[in-house]
């Protein structure tokens, strides 16, 4: 018996009767060698996190456009903050951390340049729309490996692909990301709120804090511990009512005062526009996409206007504006 199969084999004994076991899992499309030291989950943590999409994470926007300041959350720090708090939820309800961990990893590989705004320029603009959920399956399945994919097993694609609201996953260690991403976003986003100048803690209101804490860490211990005293021994992820009203009240609320406040979104529209303009420039000049996108189109019959999408979505924010200045500004004027 090798070091996986051991790995295995402990699971029946400290895992949940309702985890999701690794020698269970439904596998690959293309069948794969498993390795002697890590399980399939393990492996698919570790595929992700080696990808190039993982790392232009870094570059791309959470919230805030134009930060002032090194503190404010990327996408990147985004992503870890989810693993972190879905895998001390995994941990505590015996689920399967490491199916947990490789879905947080991989849920936002397919977000757009700008947060938000890119996504919401891009499906404004593209034929079918753009989600950005749905690009990360892509990304995963399609994109990275030059188009042959990360080959992930079936309960990572299905984690990623539902981790918005409006879907249930698969495993319990699917919804448990749904959840934390939920828990993570809001509060990280007030943490940068306050760092901002946009919101104060005490203006919060009372409603919400009285119930949820008066601080980013109060407020993560509240609710972790109570998805877990709520889901302990059950076959759902679940919060207590009155916790669960708080936050999605305390997340109404995080719409109104932030996600569309004039100050932090002030440089949206612009971004937006951006967006846009090189997607147009590059549906019209596919011959100056890079190699592996021609390729899609040339030998996959991609069409156009899908690989020009994933292509802008790919880029990081930085990225961006460099290659819409290449477009737009004359190399004489690029001195100002």
């Amino acid at each position: 018996m090798n070091l996986r199969e051991m790995q295995e084999h402990r699971e029946y004994t400290l895992l949940s009767k309702y985890a999701a076991y690794s020698d269970q899992s439904q596998g690959r499309d293309y069948a794969s060698e498993l390795c002697d030291i890590r399980t399939i989950y393990q492996q698919d943590r570790d595929k992700i996190i080696h990808s190039k999409a993982f790392r232009r994470l870094n570059g791309k926007t959470q919230v805030f456009l134009t930060p002032e300041g090194d503190h404010y959350r990327t996408r990147l720090t985004h992503t870890l903050e989810v693993s972190q708090i879905a895998r001390t939820i995994a941990k505590a309800l015996r689920l399967n951390e490491d199916l947990t961990e490789a879905i947080a990893l991989g849920h936002d590989l397919g977000h757009t340049p700008f947060g938000h705004a890119g996504e919401r320029a891009l499906n404004e603009i593209c034929p079918g729309g753009f989600a950005h959920y749905l690009q990360s399956v892509r990304v995963v399945e399609k994109l990275e490996k030059g188009g042959k994919g990360l080959n992930l097993t079936k309960e990572v694609r299905d984690g990623i692909a539902n981790h918005q609201v409006s879907t249930t996953p698969a495993t319990l260690e699917g919804r448990i990301v749904r959840i934390c991403d939920k828990i993570a976003y809001v509060n990280h986003d007030i943490d940068d709120a306050i760092r901002g100048h946009i919101i104060k803690e005490e203006e919060i209101p009372a409603e919400f804090t009285n119930v949820l804490g008066h601080s980013l860490s109060e407020r993560l211990n509240t609710m972790i511990h109570d998805i877990i005293m709520n889901s302990e021994d059950k076959n759902d992820i679940t919060m207590s009512a009155h916790i669960e009203d708080a936050f999605q009240k305390l997340r109404a609320y995080m719409f109104k005062s932030v996600y569309t406040n004039p100050v932090a979104k002030s440089q949206e529209a612009k971004a937006e526009q951006m967006v846009q303009e090189l997607y147009r420039y590059y549906l019209e000049r596919v011959e100056l996409l890079p190699k592996e996108f021609r390729v899609m189109m040339d030998e996959q019959g991609e069409p156009a206007e899908r690989v020009v999408c994933d292509y802008v979505a790919g880029m990081t924010d930085r990225y961006a504006v460099a290659k819409f200045k290449e477009i737009t500004i004359p190399d004489a004027w690029d001195i100002f």
